[in-house]
């Protein structure tokens, strides 16, 4: 069962896709800011960090920075409202970052989520 981190700051929005995630066979542990993401992150090997773009304490750009900086394996997925700002040339976002936007599909998600796990 692969592994994914999740940060989102919404906890409507992150109940929302543990749950779906979780309802598709993924194991997943959720935190509401990037940083204590980070902190796990730097725990334990995650398969798939998938994270909001606006936070607080950390945002999501430097989140997958520092992510691919622990393990240049680890995907990951941006879902945001700012889709724009992830897919600017100008930000540190890893260049292999898929990004979804909100409001996002569940069936999408997982679709999604399963495309990365197997590339």
């Amino acid at each position: 069962m692969a592994k994914i981190i999740l940060a989102e700051d919404d906890n409507d929005m992150r109940r929302f896709l543990v749950k779906a995630l979780q309802n598709a066979g993924y194991d997943v542990i959720s935190f509401d800011n990037g940083l204590s993401a980070y902190q796990r992150l730097r725990e334990e090997p995650f398969e798939l960090l998938l994270t909001d773009i606006v936070m607080p304490e950390m945002d999501g750009i430097e989140l997958a920075r520092r992510a691919s900086e622990l393990d240049p394996d680890i995907k990951i997925m941006f879902i945001t409202g700012f889709a724009a700002v992830a897919l600017n040339s100008d930000t540190a976002a890893p260049k292999n970052a898929k990004v979804l936007s909100k409001p996002v599909h569940l069936r999408e998600l997982v679709s999604e989520v399963h495309k990365m796990l197997a590339a």
